[in-house]
């Protein structure tokens, strides 16, 4: 049995919609940034809406779970940021095939599966505004309909024929992981580095954007230089992004938007606020943040106490301008290849993730 039909379009026409053309949404209040990553969306919206198509094509399955608990996900909303700079990648290497189709796709199904175990090691319950899939479905079924999602993306991987291309996104679903494991073993550790932190980031978040990035070039057969350049815009634009949203953890826009606040803090992550805030405060501050980071003795307030922390020391807006250096350094690795609109939509793009408050 698969995924019933009614249900199957549902979902379709929610990922053909948050792809819709800029031009059908009101963008008279629209941030200059998001307007940005509209054109971007707009220049391979005929290619997204392909990859959308295979993405429920190759959540088909004879079990109703799979379909079911991978489309709660998937339709959950998101921006597609990771496979869209795959196709975006391929456009801009002037690839005119469809391997970027089938290779986005299984960029997608493995940042779903490792939202889905995530949230499974985080025990998060809530997931861009709304119940996390494991809350619903249960840990069981989001840890094994993730490992589904990891073999279809290496189904895609294998039917793309390149051993380039395998190489290289097996090795980022590899590295995803260490920087999995490597983000549990300095959790509630106030000795972690600024440098182990970086390593961190780069493995969980950042490898995945390079890899999206950089298989666009190789179906285009471009220049290995061409392709390292590709490979370094996504490795910075991960780490910028990665920053970004270690800052939203702790910003009062996402308690306006209905999304839970302080869950790093809750669960002991050494993100780079705190390590700052750690640093350059005081030997009662420290104690503080030993106390409830490391032995997990909490109050009420102490997340509040935690935000005035870091005000008090600027460590948010020192966070935030480190990730604009990310950014730079990915902008500035796009000067390889021609003016062009997809060009100029990529670093746009940049200020988009930076920007972004949501």
């Amino acid at each position: 049995m698969s995924v019933n039909t009614g249900a199957r379009r549902i979902l379709l026409l929610k990922l053909l919609f948050m792809t819709a053309h800029p031009a059908l949404k009101d963008t008279a209040h629209t941030p200059v940034s998001s307007q940005g990553f509209d054109r971007l969306l707009a220049l391979v919206d005929a290619d997204m809406r392909a990859t959308n198509q295979l993405i429920i094509d190759r959540m088909e399955s004879k079990v109703p779970l799979i379909p079911q608990l991978a489309g709660y996900l998937i339709a959950a909303g998101g921006k597609r940021l990771r496979p869209l700079l795959t196709l975006a990648s391929a456009k801009l290497c002037g690839y005119q095939g469809t391997r970027h189709h089938g290779l986005a796709a299984c960029v997608e199904f493995i940042h779903t599966a490792t939202l889905l175990h995530d949230d499974v090691v985080d025990e998060s319950d809530l997931r861009r505004g709304q119940r996390s899939a494991n809350s619903v479905f249960g840990n069981q079924a989001s840890v094994l309909v993730g490992d589904f999602l990891f073999s279809r993306s290496f189904e895609l991987m294998v039917a793309d024929g390149s051993l380039e291309v395998l190489r290289i996104l097996s090795g980022a679903s590899k590295t995803i992981a260490e920087g999995e494991v490597m983000q549990l073993s300095v959790a509630s550790n106030t000795e972690t580095t600024e440098s182990d932190y970086l390593e961190v980031i780069t493995g969980k978040t950042a490898a995945l954007f390079a890899a999206a990035c950089e298989v666009g070039a190789v179906v285009a057969d471009r220049s290995p230089d061409e392709q390292e350049a590709l490979r370094l815009f996504g490795l910075n634009l991960g780490i910028a992004f990665q920053l970004v949203d270690d800052v939203l953890d702790y910003s009062a826009v996402q308690a306006r938007l209905g999304k839970e606040v302080g869950n790093d803090f809750r669960e002991g992550k050494m993100t780079l606020p705190v390590l700052l805030a750690y640093k350059r405060g005081s030997a009662e501050e420290k104690a503080f943040w030993q106390r409830t980071l490391e032995d997990k003795t909490f109050n009420e307030s102490d997340l509040d106490y935690a935000i005035a922390l870091m005000q008090k020391h600027g460590v948010l807006a020192a966070t935030i301008e480190r990730a604009k250096q990310y950014g730079a350094a990915a902008q500035a690795t796009l000067a390889n290849f021609p003016a062009s609109p997809i060009r100029d939509a990529m670093q746009e793009s940049v200020s988009f993730v930076i920007e972004r408050d949501y």
